[in-house]
């Protein structure tokens, strides 16, 4: 089984346990080789209320490595979610191992103050 494969299962696997609500979004992350993305996803809608990227201007400009890179996308999604009165989100690793990148961006959203 190609590795692709076995990754868009452990998605699903997730998905079925964690969905997001308009008071409670899903921080979704998706990891490419290069960057990393997170979004608060309100899946009753269907609708991403916020997103962030490593390839924003500000974190771009950054001269660091990946996972501090990462640590930033998770603060600026937890300052965007705060501007909308957000407090609360549950967290989707997209298939991901929680480790590394994936984790940092955990924790920098943990430390901007979102609770999950």
């Amino acid at each position: 089984m190609g590795k692709l494969i076995q990754r868009q299962k452990i998605r699903y696997r997730i998905r079925k346990k964690v969905a997001g609500t308009a008071v409670k979004p899903r921080l979704a992350v998706f990891r490419s080789n290069a960057e990393i993305y997170a979004q608060l996803i309100d899946d009753d809608n269907g609708v991403t209320l916020v997103a962030s990227s490593s390839r924003d201007k500000d974190i771009a400009a950054q001269k660091v490595t990946k996972t501090e890179k990462s640590k930033m996308v998770g603060a600026a999604i937890a300052l965007k979610a705060k501007a909308l009165g957000l407090e609360t989100c549950v967290f989707d690793r997209g298939g991901n191992l929680y480790h590394g990148r994936v984790k940092s961006v955990a924790d920098g959203a943990r430390e901007g103050g979102l609770q999950f």
